[in-house]
C-alpha cells in the first residue's frame, strides 16, 4: 500500500517560507575592513561634532531625512549615523588629512569607490525585513541594483521612502525606459497622473510571484481594482480567466482600454471560424457604436445570465 504524500498549498509554502525568512532576518555586522583595509582595527569614536567642520553642507542636509530622524530619536546622534553607513571614524580623524593614509589608501568608506554588494551590505544592516524580504535572489539584486540606484540617503528629494525622485515611478524609469515610453500613450494606467506608481503592483525588492508582482498571478494584481472582473461567472471566457495580458498591455496602449490590439482584430486572433460575420470588415470602427465584436457580446469578462453562453448579456 503507498503512503500518502502530503503536499503544501503554493501559496501556503511560499508564506511559510516568508516567514521563515523573517524570523532569520537579522542585522549583520559589516566587516569593514573587507571594504576598505585600511578600516582594519579602526573603533567607532560615537558623536562626531568633527564631521561638521568638514562636512557642514552635507550634514545640515541629511537632518532633513528620515534617516536623521531616526537616528535623534533613538538618541545616537548624526556621529553614530556617519558611521553606520561610512565605517568607523577613528583612523579617519586621525590622519591629515584625514580621506588618505599616508600611502594614499583611503580611511573612510566612500559609496561612489564601493562594489553594489558592498553597498547593500551596509544597507541592510537595517533593512531586512518587511518589504526587502525577497531581496536576496531577486533580478534587481542578481542583475547588480544597489539601494541607491533608487534611494538617496543624504538628501530629501522625495517626502516617500527616500526616492531619488519624487516617487517610486522615477526611480524606476530610470532603466525601465520602454515602460516610461508605454505610460505616455494615450490608454494608460493612471501613473503619469500620481494615482498609481510602479509599486502599486510590484515590489521591486523581490517577490515570489512573476514579474516581482505583489499579488499570486497577474490576474490577483489586477482583481485589486477591477474586482467586478473576478467573478466567478456561470460563463466564463477562458483567455479571460488564464490572464488578463492576453487581451491587455497593463502598462500602456494607442488602442481603447489598453488592448494590445484593435478590438475586432483581436477578437479573430482566436475566432476564426466561417458562417459568421467575425471578420474586421464587419467590424470596423464604422460598425454599430464602432465597437466591433463586443456591439453584440458586451459581456466578454463573463457572463451570468442564463443564456449568456455566448456572452451576450
Amino acid at each position: 500500500m503507498k503512503r500518502k504524500v502530503w503536499k503544501l498549498p503554493r501559496v501556503m509554502a511560499l508564506a511559510l517560507l516568508l516567514l521563515a525568512g523573517a524570523m532569520e532576518a537579522k542585522a549583520k555586522e559589516v566587516d569593514w575592513a573587507k571594504i576598505v583595509p585600511a578600516l582594519e582595527g579602526a573603533t567607532s569614536v560615537g558623536e562626531l561634532t568633527e564631521c561638521l567642520e568638514c562636512h557642514e553642507e552635507y550634514i545640515k542636509s541629511f537632518e532633513k531625512t528620515k534617516h536623521s530622524g531616526f537616528f535623534k530619536h533613538a538618541d545616537a546622534g548624526t556621529g553614530i549615523a556617519c558611521e553606520k553607513c561610512h565605517g568607523p571614524m577613528s583612523k579617519h580623524l586621525a590622519e591629515a588629512p584625514g580621506l588618505l593614509t599616508s600611502d594614499k589608501k583611503p580611511t573612510v568608506v566612500s559609496f561612489g569607490e564601493i562594489s553594489h554588494n558592498q553597498k547593500n551590505m551596509i544597507c541592510e544592516q537595517c533593512h531586512t525585513g518587511g518589504m526587502q524580504i525577497g531581496w536576496k535572489g531577486s533580478p534587481h539584486q542578481r542583475t547588480g541594483v544597489s539601494c541607491v540606484n533608487c534611494h538617496y540617503v543624504m538628501e530629501r528629494r522625495s517626502d516617500d521612502s527616500l526616492f531619488i525622485g519624487e516617487n517610486a515611478s522615477v526611480a524606476c524609469f530610470k532603466c525601465h525606459q520602454d515602460k516610461k515610453g508605454q505610460i505616455l500613450k494615450s490608454s494608460h494606467m493612471p501613473v503619469r497622473e500620481g494615482k498609481m506608481g510602479c509599486e502599486s503592483c510590484h515590489n521591486p525588492h523581490g517577490s515570489g510571484n512573476p514579474k516581482m508582482l505583489k499579488s499570486a498571478s497577474v490576474n490577483d494584481t489586477c482583481y485589486s481594482c477591477h474586482a467586478e472582473k473576478r467573478g466567478p461567472f456561470v460563463w466564463e471566457h477562458a483567455p479571460v480567466r488564464e490572464n488578463c495580458t492576453n487581451c491587455h498591455d497593463p502598462h500602456g496602449s494607442n488602442n481603447p482600454r489598453m488592448l494590445i490590439s484593435k478590438g475586432p482584430f483581436l477578437c479573430t486572433n482566436c475566432h476564426q471560424y466561417g458562417g459568421h460575420v467575425n471578420m474586421p470588415r464587419y467590424n470596423r470602427a464604422s460598425a454599430p457604436y464602432g465597437q466591433g465584436c463586443i456591439n453584440c457580446h458586451n459581456r466578454i469578462h463573463g457572463s451570468n445570465h442564463p443564456s449568456g453562453a455566448k456572452f451576450t448579456r
